[in-house]
């Protein structure tokens, strides 16, 4: 009987449709709540990322900067450059 009247209740009746809308109907829902902490944790471990990287570069762009034997280290490496009187071989490991 006690329980019978509890679901009867119109404050028992409303308290449990307003949680049921919440959790499954509202655009807020639990589900996509869920899925926007999972996107935000990701962003967070890219952003990382992307601040390392660069913070790496600033130091290698810095370097280049102030040191001639590191630019033309580089200038030879990437580029293919080379000296007036010199061949290059490019040897490409696989």
């Amino acid at each position: 009987m006690k329980i019978l009247n509890t679901l009867k209740n119109k404050y028992f009746i409303t308290i449990t449709f307003i949680i049921v809308w919440l959790f499954f109907f509202d655009k807020n829902d639990v589900f996509t709540q869920r899925e926007l902490i999972k996107k935000c944790e990701k962003l967070q471990k890219e952003k990382e990322y992307y601040l390392s990287e660069i913070k790496n570069n600033t130091f290698f762009l810095n370097e280049l900067h102030t040191n001639k034997k590191s630019l033309e280290t580089f200038a030879r490496e990437t580029y293919l450059m080379k000296k007036q009187n010199e061949d290059i071989f490019v040897l490409v490991a696989k």
